[in-house]
């Protein structure tokens, strides 16, 4: 598995995504997860999961300076004493002594942002978090965060795939040397039957999922977080790693159309 090396942690590029996933079904996911050699979790307050995987990393027996854990909190509790607050909560749930990363979910309109970075920079500088970041951030709230308050910003996670476009997005965070965490990467499944994919994917033996997920994974300064609750589909994500897309397949992914944005809730920030 490679790694992305960013603010003092090293990010494996594949990891879990756990969006919608809760309870035993969660917890069972995890663990299959982690038995299959995944070692990056991401998680967050707002899933309502972290008590879950708590339970799945304590009885899976991986060291604990072996594994990534990705936490977030919700844009409703960005006050100094509130994500303190959030934050004790989700390390509580999670059964952890730190995380390595902390992440501000979603911006809000009402933030103050370097008040929100003083207190998360406090809670990396305590050694509960090895590190800070970001959410749904476009680049004209990265370039404060960044050149502003130059916070140290560990990756910026955002929805990306094969039907999105985030050139300009993708642009600024490479300038800053800061990774792009993809989430939704198989565009809620609408990769897996688009057929230019498919094509491409029968060239090489491999899935049209497998595909889209090699096709991010290929860039430079990209991880991503792919859900996936059922062991077959785990495996069939760390198996696209092996996909050698060529520059014929690359210049077919390009021509699909890149409007699709899935995930655009009223308090989105305006996309660049």
């Amino acid at each position: 598995m490679e790694h992305l090396d960013t603010q003092g942690i090293s990010l494996p590029r594949l990891g879990l995504g756990t969006y919608r996933m809760q309870g035993d079904i969660c917890r069972a996911a995890v663990e299959s997860a982690l038995a299959l050699g995944y070692r990056h979790i991401d998680t967050a307050e707002m899933y309502g999961n972290e008590d879950a995987i708590g339970a799945a990393i304590a009885s899976a027996g991986v060291a604990r300076k072996d594994l990534h854990v990705t936490t977030k909190v919700w844009n409703e509790n960005l006050a100094p004493d509130a994500i303190r607050k959030a934050f004790d909560t989700s390390l509580k749930k999670l059964r952890l002594d730190h995380v390595d990363l902390y992440l501000v979910h979603w911006p809000a309109r009402n933030m103050n942002l370097p008040a929100m970075f003083d207190a998360l920079l406090r809670l990396k500088d305590e050694g509960r978090t090895r590190a800070i970041g970001v959410a749904n951030f476009n680049v004209a709230l990265l370039k404060t965060v960044v050149e502003e308050i130059k916070a140290p910003i560990a990756c910026n996670q955002v929805e990306y795939h094969v039907m999105l476009d985030q050139t300009s997005l993708r642009k600024y965070l490479a300038a800053k040397g800061i990774p792009l965490v993809a989430y939704c990467p198989l565009a809620q499944g609408r990769a897996a039957s688009d057929e230019t994919l498919a094509a491409i994917g029968r060239k090489h033996g491999a899935s049209a999922a497998q595909v889209a997920l090699k096709w991010l994974l290929d860039q430079d300064g990209v991880a991503a977080i792919p859900k996936a609750s059922r062991a077959e589909s785990q495996r069939a994500n760390l198996d696209a790693l092996h996909v050698g897309l060529d520059d014929e397949d690359r210049q077919a992914i390009a021509a699909l159309p890149k409007d699709k944005r899935l995930v655009n809730p009223g308090f989105a920030p305006a996309w660049d």
